[in-house]
């Protein structure tokens, strides 16, 4: 469910459109009115402001925000002004100039949405950067993480809820098998994460969970000394729980010394429109402390503000 509050009754593109240049016009800009609008309206609402401010002021409305705020407001709006579906060709074209840190937004994009929001990312990246995402993932990566990236971008997975129960009891095996002897390139790995639905991938999982007394995310323990297992990791918390694990990404955002902005943006802006309210759900069961009350305290300024009308907060 999401967490983005619109009123029922909303002024007209145009009205907006004449508000946003209002608090940007002039010495200074009063992020606070400019919050008020872009805060409380959906990706379509928005869209139609942008094309109002277009008409009205013959100028791009996301430049002149990009030249009016700065540091992590600008950048938390910068991506919540753009449709979905550009902002995560964007996102991804952004990881791509250091993929062995950022493989977890292509990682995303490819497993946590369903197959055609992946195509139409796709579509998105090849209009806007002129080259395929699949190019350019191969590209900026090699070795292991080229074969396991380039396979996840490339698939169109069947979404529907068939299982085949003799496959995954095989296919859990075979996972097992290459988790416990370390061989975490292995092509059939590969194979079974990248081109299996979601749905027999989790009943693949469960039954490695029923056979082999532990979850396969548990026996895919981080070792800093193989990149590779942290990678396929977070391929199965994608596919097995996206929620939950943009929950932990939250949480460990907050938590780190600084807090990890750029992490918590993404989650918020991203997932506003669609799941935020159990993210905020999850994250509440896990820390008995409200995740608004967490953004807040580790946030500052007009950044703060924004995130929190993201998160549902009223009179922040």
């Amino acid at each position: 469910m999401a967490s983005l509050i619109v009123p029922d009754v909303v002024p007209s593109p145009r009205e907006d459109a004449e508000k946003i240049r209002n608090a940007v016009q002039g010495f200074g800009t009063h992020e606070k009115a400019l919050i008020s609008v872009i805060g409380h309206r959906n990706a379509a609402q928005r869209q139609q402001i942008r094309q109002a401010y277009q008409e009205l002021y013959n100028e791009d409305l996301i430049k002149r925000l990009e030249s009016e705020l700065t540091g992590d407001l600008e950048k938390a709006v910068y991506r919540w002004m753009h449709d979905p579906v550009d902002r995560d060709a964007i996102l991804a074209h952004a990881a791509l100039k250091n993929l062995s840190q950022n493989y977890k937004v292509i990682i995303e994009i490819a497993c946590a949405q369903s197959p055609d929001e992946l195509f139409a990312v796709k579509r998105a990246y090849q209009n806007r950067y002129k080259y395929s995402l699949e190019e350019d993932v191969a590209s900026h990566s090699s070795g292991d993480l080229r074969k396991i990236l380039v396979a996840l971008v490339s698939t169109h997975r069947y979404d529907g809820s068939e299982v085949n129960a003799s496959l995954a009891s095989s296919e859990a095996n075979i996972l097992h098998d290459a988790i416990k002897q370390k061989v975490f390139n292995h092509e059939d790995v590969i194979r079974i994460l990248g081109t299996r639905s979601k749905a027999q991938l989790n009943a693949t999982f469960n039954r490695y969970r029923d056979v082999h007394g532990a979850s396969i995310t548990k026996e895919l323990v981080s070792d800093p000394a193989d990149e590779i297992a942290a990678v396929l990791q977070t391929v199965v918390r994608c596919i097995r729980h996206p929620a939950k694990y943009f929950e932990k990404m939250v949480g460990d955002a907050l938590k780190k010394t600084g807090t990890d902005e750029d992490d918590l943006t993404r989650v918020i802006v991203r997932h506003a429109e669609r799941n935020l309210e159990e993210i905020k759900e999850l994250y509440y069961k896990r820390n008995s402390v409200p995740l608004d009350k967490a953004v807040a305290k580790e946030t500052s300024g007009d950044y703060k503000t924004f995130l929190l009308t993201l998160l549902g907060c009223a009179g922040n």
